[in-house]
């Protein structure tokens, strides 16, 4: 079944069409990414409307989809409306988490169909990646990888922050990222205690931690991960809290199998937290899951009552914050299978000093 036909299954009665807003749902059920466009999905027909920057791609392309160009002659609305009427539609499931109010109520004021939400069920599909899925975030995971290994040389006392993630960026481009993932964070010192800092002006110095948190696209899909290096040196309780964080993520890794619920994925890597008197720290879920998108669901957080399932994908990324001291993090990506995971990424987990 390819990701159109597993659209046309929601066509059960609920609605009978499928309004695909989001660039992320019309990637997953064209299999082809356009940046910009509307598409809508009926057993009666599908079609894919976008504008004269995107139409030559898109027709040659997307498959599934009669494709059709918008224009001032022929606004979005007015060819839904073609649609609807040619179909037989009466409703639409729209994704409401993708759209702003204002663009739901011009859809609702001016397309001929009743409108119902269905974003959960549009996106479930996307929780369990199939093959072709799992080898682009593969490649995605490879090129982090590799810019990993070769932004390290790279990082100096006396740089900036915002250096250092200039140096990520071009690597991450250079080995073939075909976009960013997400802003990286790349931050130092006592800075590391903000788990999602920003990069900015301060300065490395010798005995910093150093957090770098990155990943790119690769044929749609995301990669991620996270490092803490240590530059010059590293103090007892930098080790201490390190070498904490690697276990709590070993102990995630080894409870995560398809059949598990997240939330004891999550519970597995934050006991060995707690034990070692940091459970104030890790205030964060230990996992999410990613694909098209970089935060993706199910997730393995304390509120994770999902059962995991075969090629489901998650991050483990445990981690402790001392606030004004330092922080460290360490990610890794992982697919589900019956009897374990497969982690897909590669870079060393042990302390490197720099």
């Amino acid at each position: 079944m390819n990701n159109l036909e597993k659209y046309l299954t929601l066509l059960n009665g609920e609605v009978d069409g499928l309004l695909l807003t989001s660039r992320y749902s019309r990637f997953y059920g064209a299999q082809y990414d356009i940046a910009e466009g509307v598409a809508i999905v009926t057993k009666a027909g599908c079609r894919y409307f976008t504008d004269s920057r995107y139409i030559e791609a898109a027709q040659k392309g997307i498959q599934g989809f009669q494709v059709l160009e918008t224009n001032r002659e022929n606004p979005y609305n007015d060819l839904l409306n073609r649609a609807i009427a040619d179909f037989g539609v009466t409703t639409l499931g729209y994704e409401e988490g993708y759209l702003s109010v204002a663009e739901f109520l011009d859809y609702e004021k001016n397309l001929n169909a009743k409108l119902v939400s269905l974003h959960s069920k549009i996106a479930g599909f996307r929780a369990v990646k199939e093959p072709w899925e799992l080898d682009r975030m593969r490649k995605a995971q490879e090129i982090t990888d590799q810019a990993f290994a070769e932004v390290l040389p790279r990082i100096k006392a006396g740089m900036t922050e915002k250096q250092v993630q200039a140096e990520l960026i071009y690597c991450l481009y250079k080995n073939g990222g075909e976009n960013l993932s997400f802003d990286p964070i790349v931050v130092s010192g006592p800075n590391t205690s903000l788990p999602h800092g920003v990069a900015g002006d301060r300065v490395l110095q010798e005995g910093d931690f150093i957090t770098l948190d990155f990943g790119v696209l690769w044929g749609g899909y995301c990669s991620d991960m996270t490092r803490t290096v240590a530059l010059g040196y590293a103090t007892d309780e930098m080790k201490k809290v390190y070498e904490t964080v690697l276990a709590a993520q070993q102990a995630g890794i080894s409870a995560t199998k398809a059949g598990v619920l997240g939330r004891d994925i999550d519970a597995a890597a934050r006991a060995v937290i707690t034990e070692a008197g940091y459970g104030a720290y890790f205030g964060h879920g230990y996992g999410h899951s990613l694909g098209l998108e970089v935060h993706e669901n199910p997730n393995c957080n304390p509120k994770g009552d999902v059962p995991m399932k075969v090629n489901m994908v998650c991050s483990a990324e445990p981690g402790i914050y001392l606030p004004g001291k330092f922080g460290v993090r360490i990610e890794d990506v992982v697919i589900f299978t019956a009897d374990g995971c497969e982690d897909i990424t590669k870079s060393p987990k042990n302390l490197i000093i720099l």
